[in-house]
Parts: C-alpha cells; sequence; structure tokens
C-alpha cells in the first residue's frame, strides 16, 4: 500500500498554514486520489480554532515532527509461524523465503518468539540425549510429516511426551530389558519385535522401510493405544530424521527479544541495532502484534514520509525532522528560505498575501470545484493574512480571491472578519508563553537567527496591556533561546500600526535603523512604533534583512 504524504505548513501554526493544508490536501484528493493528509506542526491558536469550529473541520492531526519512523519504510513482511511446527519445517520456510530468522506468533498474532538458523543447527549438534523427543512434547502429525510417514492406527493429534527414543536392532529377548513404557521404538518389518514394543507399552512404533503391519499387530496396537506408522525411509534415515520433528517452541528464543515499533524512529533504533549481533528485528504495531522484521540493509537509503510544505520554505520554521523526509512540493508566499531537497520538487511560490490563494488559483486552473466549507476555510486564511485587505502584503489576487471565496462560503466577510479577529485577541485565559508562541516564527537572515510573533488586535488597550506582559516573559527566555534577537508585533488593525517589542543585543537598534524611525515616545527602550507597519512578511523581514547585511559589514 502507497504510504500517505503528509501536506504540513509551519510551527505554531496560524489560520493560513493549517486552512491551506486542509485546502491542499482536499485538493489533491480530488485531482489524484485520497492518500493525502493535512496536519498541523504545532497547536492551534484562538483564531484558527475558531474558524475550524464555524466551518465545522475537524482540526488536522498534530505532528510535531516529521522524522523517519519504520512504517515509513520498506521491511520484510515475514508470515510469522506458529510455535508447534517441526525443525525441519521452520527450515524448509528460511531456505524457501531466504531468511535466517522466523517470528513466532500466537493465533492472535501475538509475537511469542523468534526461531534461527543458529538455533536450528544447535538442535543438531546439542542433542545427546534419546528423551529430548518427548521432552520437547513433540506432537505426531509431526513425525508423520518429518518421516513422510503414513499412521497406521492412533491420533496424529496426540503428543509424545513421555519415554525414550529407541532402535529395536537385537532380538525380542533383549530388547525386553531396555523398552520402556511410553517409548517410541524405530523398527523393520519382523512381526516379533513389533508384538515385543506393543506388550512392553511401547507409546509409538515406526515401521521402517515402507513394511506395513499385520492385521493382528494392527489389533493389538489399538487394543494397548499404541501409534502405528510406517515411513519409506530405512532405520539409519528414519533415526536421523526423527529429531528435525520437535516443535520449534523447545529452541525458540522467547525471552528479552529486541523489538521495534512501527512507531519507532530509525534515529532511535540504528544504535540498538549496531549494539548486537541480530540481524533481524520483528516489528511490532502499537498493540503488539506482529508486522514482519527488519534489518540493518533495510535502513540503507530508507526514504522518509512523503510531505508537502505550505505556508512556508524555511528549515527552521519546519516541524523536526524535516531533513530525513522526502519533500514532493512546496507551496508558499515568503521569501526563498533554507529549504533544501534531495530531488527535483514542484515549487510554487507567488508574490501574494496568502497561501490560500495560490491554492484557489489552482482550483480554478483544474476545474474542481471549491465546496462551501473549502471556502470558508480559505476566505479565513486570505482574511487573516491580509488583515482584511489592509496588509501592504495583500494584492488585487488576494483581495478577488477573499471575496468569491466569502460568496462561495456563504458569509458577510466584514462581518465574520470581526468576529475572528475578536477571536484571536481574546487572550484572557492564556499563559504569557501561549501568547508569545501563538504566531511566532524563526528566521536566518545571513548568519543571524531571529524569531519574530505576532499578535493583531482591535483594540489598543489590549495591546498596551500585552506589551507590559511581554516584554519582560521575552527577556526572561532570551538567554536560553538560540535566537541572536527576538521581536515581537503587535499590530493594531484599524489604526494599521505596530508596537515592535525588541529583545537581543543591537535589536532595538537594527529595527530603528531598518526603519529610520525613533523609539517609541514615552515607551521602553526596547520598544518600537511602527506606523503603516502591519506585515511581517512583507514590510518586517525584509528590511531586518537589509539592517542585518550592515550589522554585520
Amino acid at each position: 500500500m502507497e504510504k500517505k504524504t503528509i501536506i504540513i505548513g509551519h510551527k505554531n501554526p496560524d489560520t493560513d498554514s493549517v486552512c491551506s493544508a486542509v485546502a491542499y490536501a482536499y485538493f489533491k484528493e480530488k485531482a489524484e486520489g485520497d492518500n493525502f493528509e493535512p496536519a498541523r506542526a504545532g497547536e492551534l491558536n484562538e483564531e484558527t480554532a475558531f474558524v475550524l469550529e464555524h466551518f465545522g473541520i475537524e482540526a488536522p492531526v498534530l505532528r510535531k515532527n516529521v522524522k523517519t519512523q519504520v512504517k515509513d519504510i520498506e521491511f520484510r513482511r515475514t508470515k510469522g509461524v506458529d510455535r508447534g511446527i517441526s525443525i525441519k519445517r521452520a527450515w524448509n520456510l528460511m531456505k524457501e523465503l531466504d531468511v535466517p530468522t522466523l517470528p513466532v506468533v500466537n493465533s492472535k498474532g501475538g509475537l511469542e518468539g523468534i526461531i534461527t538458523v543458529k538455533d536450528i543447527a544447535s538442535s543438531y549438534m546439542n542433542i545427546y540425549d534419546n528423551s529430548t523427543l518427548s521432552k520437547a512434547n513433540t506432537k505426531y502429525e509431526n513425525i508423520l510429516d518429518t518421516l513422510e510417514a503414513e499412521l497406521i492406527t492412533g491420533d496424529a493429534q496426540k503428543y509424545f511426551n513421555k519415554g525414550k527414543v529407541l532402535i529395536a536392532a537385537a532380538n525380542p529377548d533383549i530388547m525386553e530389558q531396555y523398552i520402556s513404557e511410553g517409548d517410541l521404538v524405530i523398527l523393520g518389518n519382523r512381526y516379533e519385535s513389533q508384538l515385543c514394543a506393543i506388550e512392553m507399552g511401547a507409546a509409538c512404533i515406526v515401521v521402517c522401510a515402507g513394511a506395513d503391519a499385520s492385521k493382528t499387530i494392527k489389533k493389538l496396537a489399538q487394543a494397548n493405544n499404541t501409534t502405528v506408522m510406517t515411513t519409506p525411509n530405512d532405520t539409519f534415515a528414519a533415526a536421523g530424521l526423527i529429531n528435525q520433528s520437535m516443535p520449534i517452541s523447545f529452541f525458540m528464543t522467547s525471552e528479552n527479544l529486541i523489538t521495534f515499533s512501527e512507531d519507532d524512529y530509525l534515529d532511535d533504533i540504528k544504535e540498538i541495532m549496531a549494539s548486537v549481533r541480530h540481524r533481524y528485528f520483528p516489528v511490532l504495531d502499537k498493540t503488539g502484534k506482529y508486522k514482519g522484521m527488519i534489518s540493518r540493509r533495510n535502513l540503507l537509503g530508507a526514504k522518509g514520509k512523503n510531505i508537502i510544505l505550505v505556508d512556508h520554505n524555511e528549515k527552521i520554521q519546519a516541524a523536526e525532522g524535516v531533513e530525513s523526509a522526502n519533500i514532493l512540493e512546496i507551496i508558499d508566499h515568503h521569501r526563498l528560505g533554507t529549504i533544501s531537497t534531495a530531488g527535483p520538487v514542484y515549487f510554487r511560490n507567488q508574490p501574494l498575501g496568502c497561501t490560500s490563494t495560490i491554492i484557489y488559483q489552482m482550483f480554478k486552473e483544474k476545474n474542481i470545484d471549491v465546496p462551501p466549507q473549502m471556502a470558508g476555510l480559505m476566505c479565513s486564511a486570505i482574511i487573516s493574512d491580509t488583515l482584511l485587505f489592509r496588509s501592504p502584503t495583500c494584492t488585487d489576487i488576494d483581495k478577488e480571491a477573499g471575496l468569491s471565496l466569502a460568496k462561495k462560503a456563504g458569509i458577510n466577510i466584514e462581518e465574520y472578519a470581526n468576529k475572528m479577529f475578536a477571536a484571536a485577541s481574546n487572550l484572557k485565559n492564556k499563559t504569557d508563553e501561549q501568547i508569545f508562541k501563538q504566531d511566532y516564527k524563526r528566521f536566518t537572515l545571513g548568519k543571524i537567527n531571529i524569531g519574530i510573533g505576532q499578535i493583531s488586535s482591535l483594540n489598543e488597550d489590549e495591546l498596551t496591556e500585552l506589551s507590559s506582559k511581554l516584554l519582560p516573559y521575552i527577556k526572561k527566555i532570551y538567554d536560553e533561546s538560540s535566537e541572536d534577537m527576538m521581536f515581537f508585533m503587535l499590530t493594531n488593525i484599524l489604526e494599521e500600526s505596530t508596537k515592535l517589542l525588541c529583545v537581543g543585543n543591537k535589536a532595538a537598534a537594527m529595527a530603528t535603523g531598518a526603519f529610520t524611525t525613533d523609539i517609541a515616545s514615552g515607551e521602553s527602550e526596547d520598544i518600537v512604533r511602527l506606523s503603516g507597519v502591519v506585515s511581517r512578511k512583507k514590510q518586517l523581514v525584509p528590511a531586518l534583512s537589509v539592517a542585518a547585511q550592515s550589522i554585520r559589514g
């Protein structure tokens, strides 16, 4: 079965990131089939949660990383065997399948142990006791199969579980001295020997060289509950083969097994594989059922998850483990970032205000109908990213798409936008950390790593209150972060302005230099007021990029 392709946005997802993933998954399913899964790389913010609930869409699955897991790679689906099969049968299966290890499973698919070539070799070299066959609780069915024998009397489903294995090469008088009750006797077609074995209470007699048993012997055997079978093998061959009928349960390894789950990450299992000499390791599903066998060879050239990135192309913004993933497509509207791919990909990047605008274009290009729910999601993303067409990132194409999608979704775009923004600014029950991470993105500007968060609101008083809360918090976490500088945009949608919180060495200086502005009057020296600046993507990041170059110089 072909594995699913995961469509996922950036860490700390915003409305465009989540809605684009859902809408593009729907688009791909309609265009190519149902093997696409929308996902999110972080927790939903209040705005996005409002949008999904409003249009009755279930939140995409949370995937904080896209590291390669066992289930992502090809491994051997070796069929499990029953613990009761014979060593001979196991050996033949190994040769047929060209494997050195067989998994032993129960009727419910649970792993009970493993049997290896080494275990089978040991069974030949370490058996000196003629009672081992019974100690192994060997089924007569196994003996019949191993010796290619025919059952004359008795029940093939019963077990040989008491006594020794003997070869009746002597005359009956001597045989009486060493045959005990419950023994298995290998003999020829001599009537006297067969009779003696039955009378001494043998549990089973194996008649060799294809000889049949007489009617009298059959009757006596039935009367004494003695199993009788005949084999085409001679006595020597039968004696050599019979131990191969023992069940693998007697030799298999059932304790301290090293197993892996389908959900285990390759990075985690490589070290374990390297530390032991086993060649194959059982793979189990979440319920503990056996799924297959994995070896070191399976890890060579292993391809990771198939993923499509939406609304970002910066490695630092991507879900953890993206470097091991098989990136198939990137749909984005940001500057070119630091994502690299192993091979060529479909890359669609347009200077528009929203990724969902691009996806809407793709719907139209393929003549795929946009249902109301999908229209509502894409319209919401456009509203969010363009601040209802107020952002300088907004193009005529974005506005046209937003209005068209609003009509398809059956919403009054102005009224709906106000509800959406109100939901986004409802931060009363959120911690400083939750507010900070709600829409926080990392960028690499040359050799400088920065982070930029943003909160948009219709309420200036709320933004002022947030600045007094967030600035101390950002300063607190800055020392433990990997960013050289941290910024946070408190954007007033109505006034189309931003209070920029600046933390880090030269952060405020870089901001004021980028916009040739001053520290906000009456504000902290770490707060810069930016009139007309509302867009992180189109206004803040490009300006900081230029300023970063002068700092490096």
